[in-house]
């Protein structure tokens, strides 16, 4: 038997100064959002942020140590898994912010529609 896997839909928002128009990008529930996004062609890590863990430039290749791949979530946080510790500590004064490369659309393989901010820290 044929079963649909539940979607998600996804409104990505970029800075101003980037002049980029808003994007709508559809995710299937249990994919990673920096993977799903990056497959799709968006372009991620924010080139203005420092990394978490060293202060320098460039990103971790998604151990989740560096904070360059943050998202803001404005809309359906709900639709994401629970936050790990770590993420949780490293973003604790932005709680809206997410790190894509450890976060799971979808989560218990529900549907709906959510609004990302690309690059938070150029807002």
């Amino acid at each position: 038997r044929i079963r649909r896997k539940p979607r998600v839909t996804v409104k990505l928002q970029y800075p101003p100064a980037l002049n980029e128009p808003d994007t709508t990008i559809e995710l299937f529930a249990g994919e990673n959002l920096r993977r799903a996004m990056l497959t799709r062609g968006i372009k991620l890590n924010d080139k203005l942020s420092e990394r978490f863990d060293s202060g320098g430039l460039g990103d971790c290749g998604a151990d989740g140590t560096c904070a360059t791949c943050v998202v803001g979530v404005s809309k359906g946080e709900e639709l994401l898994d629970p936050k790990k510790i770590q993420e949780e500590q490293i973003l604790q004064k932005n709680p809206r912010w997410r790190m894509a490369c450890k976060t799971v659309v979808g989560h218990g393989m529900t549907e709906g529609e959510m609004t990302i901010q690309v690059n938070p820290r150029q807002w």
